[in-house]
């Protein structure tokens, strides 16, 4: 990288792509209500390959506290329900022979507070890599200086402007927290 403003892309992307992970995070995180999320990622051996669940069925939420499987191959009934059994979400699935229904039960406030415990840990992972990221640009910004590329000003401004970029990360971060939070913890 030859310039500040590379650095302050790439850092800034980094810092993007750990808040989207964290969301994906938390939308499989389980709430007293019904989402495709909750099982959009269980891996099914389908032909004797791992495949995402949503790839090879429909996946809706007819009821709040439903959600409905339809496989497009009827013969995969009996693997997606061995999957979503073995990927331990906390429900379990019934198999009519056409479909499968995942009933959703009421979360009670222990079962609320071990999810909110995860999101926590989530997020302070999400954190320490917005961390990281910043602390590899100030040392891309360093070198920079340090090799001539720059200046002292343009390091110092080049310094701000990364910290400020980390904080404004960090912030959402606390927010989708709290929000995931409410979420949870509503009844």
């Amino acid at each position: 990288m030859e310039t500040v403003d590379e650095v302050l892309l790439d850092a800034m992307e980094k810092m993007d792509n750990t808040v989207n992970k964290l969301k994906d995070q938390f939308s499989g995180l389980r709430t007293g209500k019904a989402s495709p999320a909750l099982v959009d990622g269980v891996q099914v051996m389908y032909y004797g390959a791992p495949t995402r669940l949503r790839d090879i069925a429909n996946i809706a939420t007819p009821e709040p506290r439903l959600i409905t499987i339809n496989p497009f191959d009827p013969t995969a009934l009996p693997e997606i329900e061995k999957a979503i059994l073995a990927a331990n979400l906390g429900v379990t699935p019934r198999n009519d022979g056409r479909i499968i229904r995942v009933p959703i039960p009421e979360l009670n406030e222990e079962r609320r507070k071990e999810i909110v415990k995860v999101a926590r840990s989530q997020s302070e992972d999400a954190r320490v890599a917005v961390r990281n990221v910043r602390r590899e640009a100030n040392d891309l910004v360093k070198k920079l200086q340090k090799d001539g590329k720059i200046s002292e000003d343009e390091r110092d401004k080049g310094l701000d402007e990364v910290q400020k970029t980390t904080d404004a990360h960090i912030a959402t971060i606390d927010n989708n927290l709290k929000a995931k939070e409410a979420e949870v913890m509503a009844i």
